[in-house]
């Protein structure tokens, strides 16, 4: 796909223009959309309420674009392939206003929706935009269900937004055909994951998946206290309570963390419960080496940071020139001074050692967190999974081969699947003798926040 068709002029830019220029640079790199999404709310002037809309907008596109693709074809008169890219990301934008928001009136969101063509010098695209949204809001209604069916729409909370016509595969007939139309998932993961999950459970991943996750941030200990966080986030009126993890709070609403009190000072950065423990796990201490074998962009290293109490040294490494560079920002905000950043190349191998703790954070298929990274559902693929795993099994056999004796290792991924997981740890453990698993602990999506899997291993000592 050529830059050209992806990219747009605006006249003007507003919450749903932008929300499409963001969609359409997610077509053209092979990055997460947090990353793309900061990227541009951190240069736009739009008021508070529409860089939440544009968040919301993204976010929600992403994760359901099978849902509203299978919702808009009907209306599309057009061959698909002549459909432009720009025209696909507004009509998946005004599907998702229209039938998994209720916040927008539909009249308003339909016009805001196709006034966006006459923004993007594109007046001539207006009545196409206007006839396929007019088409759908008109099966759409007001009530809602308990129960999944081909005119039920999954919408959250165990909810289904009702429609005037079916339009969805029968979850009856074809039952993973609705659950990977209707929850927007790859039909080959659904496949998979049945045979794992029964159908409560697969039906509660779903309604998870496609829900925005619980805010956290991580009280940075170095500079202040949990309970110092809190108040300073009362006073300005903002609801937070104490999470499970001791450095842990929990937003009641979604927040920039850029526009809460102390993020300048660097007394917390947002990261997820799940990942805290992870770090937590490997209990690094004072005076330590410790080596971050994946550290970009250094959430988890500066988490290792404050733990060793600024004392020792972090050596952190990966492979992502740009996104390892933001290790040492970070970590100056929260005021971090004992990180060694170090870029590896990608077929190199990580300094020798040998270090008291590693962390093995590896890259992962993020089955576990697909809610927070929408785009990674779209980019996995069977043979994707396939080669995760030896690059998995590499990095542990790496960590295993550098930790002194009686040092520990946490290997950990954000992922559901068994084979990037358990099974890794114990192939690993078949052939290195001198490691002893220590604890492992499979992270379920939703209880209480991100899924994922982290084990503890201990080199035994000589």
């Amino acid at each position: 796909m050529s830059k050209a068709a992806t990219r747009l002029r605006w006249k003007q830019i507003n919450a749903r223009a932008l929300a499409v220029s963001i969609l359409l640079e997610c077509r053209r790199h092979n990055r997460f959309v947090q990353e793309i999404l900061d990227e541009h709310l951190e240069r736009t002037s739009l008021a508070p309420p529409d860089r939440r809309l544009v968040t919301q907008l993204v976010y929600g596109v992403q994760r359901r674009r099978l849902t509203l693709d299978r919702l808009l074809r009907p209306f599309i008169t057009r061959p698909l392939h002549r459909v432009e890219p720009w025209i696909w990301e507004t009509l998946r934008i005004g599907a998702y206003q229209l039938v998994l928001l209720t916040h927008i009136p539909l009249h308003a969101a339909i016009h805001e929706t196709v006034e966006l063509a006459s923004l993007a010098n594109k007046p001539g695209c207006k009545a196409f935009l206007n006839a396929v949204l007019r088409r759908l809001a008109e099966v759409v209604s007001d009530d809602f269900s308990a129960l999944p069916s081909a005119s039920a729409v999954p919408w959250e909370n165990g909810q289904y937004r009702l429609l005037k016509q079916p339009l969805l595969p029968s979850p009856e007939e074809k039952p993973l055909e609705y659950f990977a139309v209707g929850f927007a998932f790859p039909p080959w993961l659904v496949a998979r994951w049945a045979e794992r999950y029964d159908r409560a459970e697969l039906y509660r991943l779903g309604f998870w998946f496609n829900t925005p996750p619980p805010a956290y941030l991580r009280v940075n200990i170095l500079k202040t206290t949990r309970e110092a966080v809190l108040e300073r986030l009362r006073a300005s009126g903002i609801a937070a309570e104490p999470g499970q993890h001791p450095q842990s709070i929990r937003l009641e609403h979604h927040a920039s963390p850029h526009d809460l009190p102390g993020f300048k000072e660097g007394w917390f950065l947002p990261q997820d419960e799940s990942s805290m423990q992870v770090v937590s796990a490997l209990a690094p201490q004072p005076g330590w080496q410790v080596l971050d074998l994946c550290a970009a962009p250094g959430a988890k290293t500066t988490h290792l940071a404050e733990l060793m109490q600024n004392q020792g040294k972090i050596l952190a490494c990966d492979i992502d020139k740009r996104r390892l560079a933001a290790v040492p920002r970070l970590a100056e905000r929260l005021g971090v001074t004992i990180i060694e950043t170090h870029l590896l190349p990608r077929l190199g191998e990580p300094p020798t050692g040998p270090f008291d703790a590693i962390l093995a954070d590896v890259p992962c298929s993020n089955t576990g967190v697909f809610n927070r990274r929408p785009e990674a559902r779209w980019k996995l693929s069977p043979r994707t999974l396939r080669h995760l795993v030896p690059l998995q099994t590499k990095l542990l056999i790496f960590a295993a081969e550098r930790v002194r004796p009686g040092g520990a290792i946490v290997y950990s991924t954000c992922s559901l699947e068994p084979e990037e997981n358990r099974t890794v740890v114990q192939n690993v453990l078949q052939v290195i003798h001198d490691l002893r698993l220590e604890a492992e602990v499979e992270q379920v999506p939703g209880q209480p926040s991100d899924g994922g899997y982290y084990a503890r291993i201990v080199r035994r000592q000589l």
